[in-house]
Order: C-alpha cells, then structure tokens, then sequence
C-alpha cells in the first residue's frame, strides 16, 4: 500500500512541522504564508497535509483537551465521542478485562476505555484511523493498555471460547463497545442507516453480553430491543449522543445524563401529572429529556406541572434549580395572537429576543421580522400551546443564585 502524507505525518519530517504548527491559530491568510515558507524545507504534500492536521486539531479543541498532540481525519473527528462523553461512557467498563473497540476511528472512546478496563483492543478497518487511534492513545498515556487490530468488526468472532483475532494473548473479551459508522467516506449515510447496520450491532450481545453501542440522538425508541437501556447524553443544554447498553449492563429502560456533573433522570412511576395554565416559572426541559421521554418523570420529581398535554414545557409557582431544565420567569402570558404579543413587547421594550416556538406552525425568523423588536431589553419569547390553544410567553432567565434547591 502506498504511503500517504497522513502516514508521513508520523515520520521523523512530519513530526518537526507538526511540532512547529503546534498551538498556532491558522486563518487562510496564514496558512497560505505558511505553506509558501514551509515548502522551501519541507515537500508540498507534507506542507499542506500537516496544515490540515493543524486545523483539525484546532476544531478538535472543542472535544478533547490534548488535541495539540493528537491526529484527526475530518470524518474521525466530526463522529467522535468528546473526551467527556467518553469518559462518561467508559465508567461502566471500569475493572473489566479485555474490551473491545470495534469501529474505534480516532480512538474518541479509545483513551477513556483504556484508562477505565485493563485492556482494549481497537479495531477498526482503516489503517489510516487505526493508526491515529494507537498514537492517540499514546497521547494520553494508555497505549501499553491498547492492542490494534486492523479488521472488519464483523470479521472478528467471540462466542465460545474463540478470542479477538492477533489479540489471543490479552484474554477472552469480557465487553464491547461498537460506535458504527454513520458516514463513508464523506458522505453522510441516511437517518437512521450506519456500517455495520443497528441489527448486526444489536446481535453482538449473544456473543458478548456486555455491550454498549453509541447511537446518533435520534434514534427511533422503537428500534431498541426489549430489555436494553438507552441513555441520552447531554452537555449543557446541547444533546450529543444515544447510548445503548446490552441487557447485562443496563439498569434501566430510558435515562437521560447532564454532563459535565453527570446527574441522571430515569423513569419514576407515580400519578399522573397535572396539566395546568402556565405559573410564574416556566421550565424547558433538557432536549436529553424529552428524546428520552422522561417529561412527566421530571415533574413529578420537582413538583411542577404540564401546561399542555403534549408539549414538553413544564410550569411552577417557584424557580427550580435542575440540570435537567432551564428555568425562565414568566413575565406576560397570554393567548397567542401576533399583533397583541408584538404590541405588549414594545411595552415592555424588548428589543432582542430568543423564540422558542413549540407546538405551533410558523418561520421563526418571518415572525421575528413581523413582531418588530425595539428597545434595549431583552427577553425569551415562547411561541407553544396552552391545553390546546395557542399561546405567548415573554420570559426571562433566572440566575442560578436565584433558583432553589428541589
């Protein structure tokens, strides 16, 4: 196989001009002076395979706290799991033996499992990435913990007594993880589509009973057998991944987790919860919440109520403080008629806003435009429903020292 300048990175050339780029903030003006000065000590492949390293380990800033040091390919990088959603998922192979990696990439998940299991083996069928999975792990200090394995994942058997192929000598797999690929090359593949496909990662759990697979956010529920567990993992208010976890790891049906913090909501049986008209606090539940169905679930706990049956916005007579909610005081609430809410906005002098529309039709920003914001203040319109009816909420955000504990 011909060696690409990706592979020439790693030789002793590419690593001097990596070492060189390290830390610096290229913009195009800069990578073209760059490459004009570079090309004079370095070949032009090697040039402008190493620029693209560095804006790629620039991007890659945003999930991994050693990206300076490490090697990204465009696609590795946008599917992998964030050094803190790995480090997340990995808390459940702590202890265990042997784990396998299967479709590692990069090696998003590769580090944390290494750190957490006694040993990993990283299979994935592009040297190319598999390469970049071993030294990144390096970077991280785990590599004596990692065997790679350059294979088709569904090439490699574990039932019985058979071992991980070229990895005889580490044990019998005691877990998987498996983040199948949604992308080929660059394309996207369609919704709800990855290689390997969803049915033969499911299967893996005859093989080996603990088994987690990452899964894009929107994964129907319907596609999860009975018996497994599907988390939805969060950071902030920004929904990043579904994880499925294997009859033999799981502990619940549905669990949605907030990270930094890592706090968790699973499903609380209890009465139903009541629907009622909005009250001086209006709570927008986490986007992990909702794709896990866990709304009422999270009422229940705070002892709020639903403003509408169907819409996933809850109400309270006091500020709440949860991970699993953004809480807003409600400054006017009323029927949701445009002229009379863009009327009472001037009022109040609301001249920048955020719209949430929840439940009702329309172009946010056609109706931005037509509300006519002026003034210096600013507010979070909410366009959704009131037991059916169409309905306006100007509200405003409580600070955390202003909420109170549930």
């Amino acid at each position: 196989m011909a060696v690409t300048p990706d592979f020439d990175l790693l030789s002793p050339s590419g690593l001097e001009l990596l070492d060189q780029l390290r830390g610096q903030e290229i913009g195009p003006e800069l990578a073209l002076s760059l490459a004009a000065d570079l090309r004079g000590q370095f070949p032009a492949d090697l040039v402008a395979a190493a620029l693209t390293q560095q804006a790629l380990r620039m991007a890659g800033r945003a999930k991994f706290s050693l990206a300076d040091s490490m090697f990204f390919t465009r696609a590795g990088l946008q599917q992998a799991s964030s050094e803190l959603t790995a480090q997340h998922a990995a808390r459940r192979f702590a202890g265990l033996g042997l784990v396998a990696d299967l479709c590692c990439g990069i090696g998003g998940n590769l580090a944390a499992l290494a750190g957490a299991a006694r040993h990993v083996v990283a299979v994935d069928a592009d040297l190319r990435v598999l390469t970049f999975a071993r030294r990144n792990a390096h970077v991280y200090g785990v590599a004596r913990h990692v065997t790679p394995v350059c294979a088709d994942a569904r090439d490699l058997v574990f039932a019985g007594r058979a071992r991980v192929r070229a990895a005889a000598s580490t044990g019998r797999v005691a877990a998987a993880f498996i983040d199948p690929a949604r992308r080929v090359g660059d394309h996207r593949l369609r919704a709800g589509r990855s290689m390997p496909p969803l049915d033969w990662c499911l299967s893996l759990a005859a093989q080996v009973p603990a088994v987690c697979i990452k899964a894009a956010p929107g994964l129907a529920h319907d596609l999860v057998p009975a018996g497994w567990e599907t988390e939805f993992v969060a950071t902030g208010r920004d929904l990043k991944e579904a994880l499925l976890w294997s009859p033999a790891m799981a502990s619940t049906s549905r669990r949605a987790t907030i990270l930094p913090a890592g706090e968790s909501l699973t499903a609380e049986p209890g009465p139903e919860v009541p629907v009622a008209g909005p009250g001086e606090y209006l709570l927008d539940p986490s986007p992990a919440v909702t794709r896990a169905g866990l709304v009422e679930d999270l009422a229940r706990r705070l002892g709020a109520w639903k403003i509408d049956p169907m819409i996933a916005f809850l109400a309270a007579d006091r500020a709440l403080s949860t991970p699993f909610a953004r809480t807003m005081r409600v400054i006017e609430s009323m029927p949701w008629h445009e002229r009379q809410v863009a009327r009472r906005l001037r009022e109040l002098g609301i001249g920048a806003a955020d719209l949430r529309r929840r439940g009702l039709a329309g172009d946010v920003q056609q109706i931005r435009r037509r509300l006519g914001l002026r003034g210096e203040g600013s507010a979070t319109i909410v366009m959704t429903r009131q037991d059916g009816r169409p309905w306006g909420l100007i509200c405003a955000p409580v600070p955390p020292g202003g909420q109170h504990g549930t």
